[in-house]
């Protein structure tokens, strides 16, 4: 089950999500400024780190076979961008970015949560940029219960022109969800990233 905004303002204040920083205002406020809650989802900025495939390279990736995080750290060039700066990505060209915001869906149930559900949420890409052709994930939207980290946006231009992606733009927007059952566990080589590619 899908998650208003008030039942995220809900899971906020008890800690079964947590956003940080904390998007604010949570209530579109009267000087006609827009709240990053829309009604089923909060709206992520963008980061400041982005790493980009090295070109010229004569590799070939087995992805199930070795270690995806170490891989992408040596075949992938870092770039930082400071919040003034912008950058240029190029029809058909790919990239990898982070959220500025760090998620955290609680894995272990707390007594005063009495029978509240755990949550799970999904990433997903926001219209506006969609319909000139950027695409800010694919085939992998699904934040798990017990996560916590910066989510990995997998960015492609689709389009016939360049798009310019600035850090602390609204780039997506998180789906919070209702567990059902506690799950039994959670691993992942992703758990804690601060990077693009990982874990840092």
């Amino acid at each position: 089950m899908l998650l208003s905004n008030t039942a995220i303002y809900s899971a906020l204040d008890d800690g079964r999500l947590t956003v940080l920083p904390e998007p604010a205002p949570r209530y579109c406020p009267i000087d006609g400024s827009r709240s990053p809650y829309d009604s089923t989802a909060i709206n992520l900025r963008l980061g400041n780190v982005f790493r980009t495939p090295k070109d010229n390279l004569s590799i070939c990736f087995d992805v199930p076979r070795g270690n995806i995080r170490d891989t992408l750290k040596i075949f992938y060039e870092e770039q930082r961008l400071t919040d003034s700066e912008s950058y240029n990505l190029q029809p058909g060209k790919f990239v990898l970015a982070t959220t500025r915001e760090f998620i955290k869906l609680a894995k272990d149930r707390k007594s005063e949560w009495v029978n509240k559900p755990l949550l799970a949420a999904r990433v997903e890409g926001k219209s506006s940029f969609a319909r000139v052709g950027l695409l800010v994930h694919f085939t992998a939207p699904t934040i798990h219960c017990g996560f916590e980290g910066q989510i990995t946006l997998e960015i492609i231009c689709l389009g016939k022109y360049p798009i310019i992606l600035k850090p602390g733009m609204q780039i997506c927007q998180l789906l919070v969800e209702e567990v059902f059952q506690d799950p039994s566990n959670y691993t992942s080589q992703f758990q804690s990233q601060t990077d693009p590619a990982g874990k840092i």
